[in-house]
């Protein structure tokens, strides 16, 4: 009875039927939900993207016109140096001048027996005299044609050799008293009062350090930047430092090291005992307009060339290679960049170039040689 008073539509809803349009009701429900959350959402996306920008500190810097130098290693010598030798026997008789002392040039240095040189000069002036009277005589009897011509050119003959050996004997008496050939100190000696000496002994040293000569070798590809007359700064270990000049560049490179020689005199007036050491010169080249910065900027690229990571007006990273100038504690002066350039300080290493960054710049110190910090700023997006 119950059953059939229910509407007929009600009738004709079995349980399957109804279990597929609840599904089709709850499909359709979620998918407008699924719509409208994404419609919520799609601003916080996008302010997420503006926000994986990475931020790096940047710092403006200005080229400017600095001096280029040459650097070289090399060993200081004295100007000039001779080691002063016997060139006739004899005892040392007496030392004049002492280990230390400055003597000029034609300065006595010491004293060797005379070993009878003496006596074989008065005898060659005597020979000489001699034969000089016989050539007169004989001159005079061929104008009276009592002696022939041969007699008179025999005679010449034996007075040109008496005048040669009357000037050995004057050059052996003189070996006596050996002499400075130029003015100096005297640096060593290596004979004592007593010691008999054969011609060729080394008797001692003599330097002159008044001036210096700094000698070393210079690359073939630097060669070329290097000229007669430019000033050289001249580094000792010790810190002092002497002013020079190039002397002498060879015009040959050594074919074992592919290098040329180079020599630059310097004053040594205080007489500073330097010369056989080693030194470092610093040849000044014309100045040239580069950038000076923190060596820590350099970054070495996938070529194997040096750069530093900038940021241009666009607001992206660019890599601009550079060649070293020099390299100092003062930092490094590079060639190759925009006279003006935004360089990236912090986080360059985070980053790549062509991709846009966000800039922070930071005022300029004095030195502005800080070392760079590779880590990105506080809040930027780190790039994998």
């Amino acid at each position: 009875m119950t059953d059939s008073r229910k509407p007929s539509f009600l009738r004709q809803i079995t349980p399957i039927r109804l279990a597929i349009i609840m599904a089709i009701v709850l499909a359709l429900w979620l998918l407008l939900g699924e719509k409208r959350s994404a419609q919520e959402k799609a601003p916080v996306a996008e302010e997420q993207t503006e926000q994986t920008l990475s931020r790096v500190e940047t710092r403006w810097f200005q080229a400017e016109s600095l001096p280029r130098e040459q650097v070289l290693q090399g060993q200081l010598q004295p100007w000039q140096s001779v080691r002063v030798m016997a060139q006739v026997s004899g005892r040392v008789e007496k030392l004049t001048r002492q280990q230390g002392d400055r003597v000029s040039d034609g300065d006595v240095l010491l004293e060797l027996s005379d070993e009878g040189r003496s006596q074989s000069l008065a005898q060659a002036r005597a020979i000489l005299r001699l034969r000089q009277k016989e050539l007169d005589s004989a001159r005079q009897l061929r104008a009276s044609s009592f002696a022939t011509e041969t007699e008179v050119i025999r005679l010449e003959g034996e007075v040109a050799r008496a005048q040669a050996d009357l000037s050995a004997a004057e050059l052996a008496v003189k070996y006596n008293l050996p002499v400075a050939p130029f003015s100096g100190v005297i640096d060593r000696h290596y004979v004592e009062v007593g010691e008999f000496v054969q011609s060729g002994t080394e008797l001692m040293s003599l330097v002159n350090v008044e001036r210096l000569k700094a000698t070393a070798q210079i690359p073939q590809q630097d060669v070329g930047r290097v000229e007669v007359g430019q000033k050289v700064k001249l580094n000792l270990l010790d810190g002092r430092e002497l002013d020079g000049e190039v002397r002498f560049i060879s015009l040959a490179a050594n074919p074992e090291t592919r290098s040329f020689y180079v020599e630059v005199e310097a004053s040594n007036p205080e007489l500073w005992r330097i010369a056989g050491g080693s030194v470092t010169l610093r040849i000044q080249l014309a100045s040239v307009m580069a950038h000076q910065f923190s060596p820590a900027l350099l970054r070495l690229g996938a070529d194997g060339e040096l750069g530093v990571h900038a940021v241009d007006a666009d607001g992206q990273v660019v890599n601009y290679p550079v060649q070293v100038v020099s390299m100092t504690n003062e930092g490094a002066t590079v060639e190759g960049l925009p006279e003006k350039v935004q360089l990236i300080t912090q986080g360059a290493g985070f980053v790549t170039p062509g991709q846009d960054v966000e800039p922070v710049v930071v005022e300029n110190q004095d030195t502005g040689l800080e070392t760079d910090r590779t880590g990105p700023l506080p809040g930027a997006g780190a790039m994998e």
